[in-house]
């Protein structure tokens, strides 16, 4: 298992072949969050809050059983193309990353296959997979809107 936990740990923290969400959201100019390049339907801001949002609604249905979601999918995009100051980018940074470092400790306490009481057959090792691929998807989002935006490393 603890072999399996550590592959888990590396997998969310965006190891292995995909870049990390931190990578990826590193030295951004603020006034470039807001840009949706070539017709996309979303900004690197909205990219971000949204892995923010279901982020922690995973984390909060694996260990809350009163856990109420957000409605789908009106409340899981934020509405605005850009943060409303550097601070709520910070903020909605920090967040991911607090929730994350909350769901590796999970996932360090609980039986990885035991079902969720308050769910319908998820576990705890389904909600990790989960957000690892969710995160690795809307991260690649990210470097491919600031490769459009010119703003990518390679």
């Amino acid at each position: 298992m603890k072999d399996l936990i550590e592959e888990l740990r590396t997998l969310l923290n965006g190891g292995g072949a995909h870049v990390s969400l931190k990578e990826a959201t590193s030295g951004i100019p603020f006034e470039m969050l807001g840009e949706a390049p070539h017709g996309l339907p979303y900004s690197i801001w909205q990219l971000v809050e949204h892995i923010r949002i279901a982020q922690w609604d995973m984390v909060e249905f694996s260990r809350d059983p009163n856990h109420k979601s957000p409605e789908w999918p009106r409340e899981y995009w934020p509405v605005e193309n850009a943060p409303a100051d550097e601070a709520k980018w910070k903020n909605t940074l920090k967040q991911i990353e607090d929730d994350l470092k909350s769901f590796l400790t999970l996932i360090e306490q609980e039986d990885l296959y035991q079902p969720i009481p308050h769910g319908s057959g998820q576990n705890i090792l389904r909600e990790a997979l989960q957000i690892a691929d969710h995160n690795a998807y809307h991260t690649a989002e990210i470097v491919v809107v600031r490769r459009l935006l010119g703003i990518w490393k390679s």
